[in-house]
């Protein structure tokens, strides 16, 4: 079985603070992942180092500025599965249906996405729509949290409240 850890809405205050952050993710949450995805606002993106040896993919979200190599969208191949992972944009309601007309065509298994802060593991016409939520920033979620995708004969997305 593959396992993805999945983060987005970081929106760190600091270079520091993030490293801290992933370390403890890394050491908990994150232990026995074999990639990770985040899917936009990162913020501080040199603190995505604690990840160092980790096979990271990353999209570009609202509060990110241009890098290099880091997309607004991409398709992540992993244990068999198509992955979409794109951060969002605009308000809460009609997030999804944004983001999934942004992979019109595709087929996926899994679309990943953030922005609303808020989690989501559920499934629309067979496709696994999964937010993680945000380990900074509820934004009136009722928990901070992460998300861990398990790649097997099917995929499963999992909500893991963090403190």
């Amino acid at each position: 079985m593959l396992r993805i850890g999945v983060l987005s809405d970081t929106h760190f205050s600091s270079p520091q603070d993030g490293m801290e952050l992933l370390e403890r993710l890394q050491g908990r949450e994150f232990r026995e992942v074999d990639i990770i995805l985040h899917a936009g606002d990162v913020v501080h993106p040199e603190s995505l180092i604690a990840f160092d040896g980790i096979p990271l993919y990353l999209v570009r979200g609202n509060m990110d500025p241009p890098q290099a190599g880091v997309p607004i969208k991409r398709i992540v191949a992993a244990g068999g599965f198509r992955i979409g992972l794109i951060h969002g944009w605009g308000a809460p309601d009609g997030l999804e249906e944004r983001v999934m007309a942004e992979f019109a065509g595709e087929a996926l298994d899994c679309l990943v996405y953030g922005h609303s802060h808020h989690w989501a593991n559920h499934r629309r016409d067979g496709l696994l729509l999964f937010n993680p939520g945000s380990p900074t920033d509820r934004r009136g979620a009722p928990f901070h949290s992460v998300g861990i995708l398990e790649l097997g004969q099917d995929i499963q997305g999992h909500i893991l409240p963090i403190n």
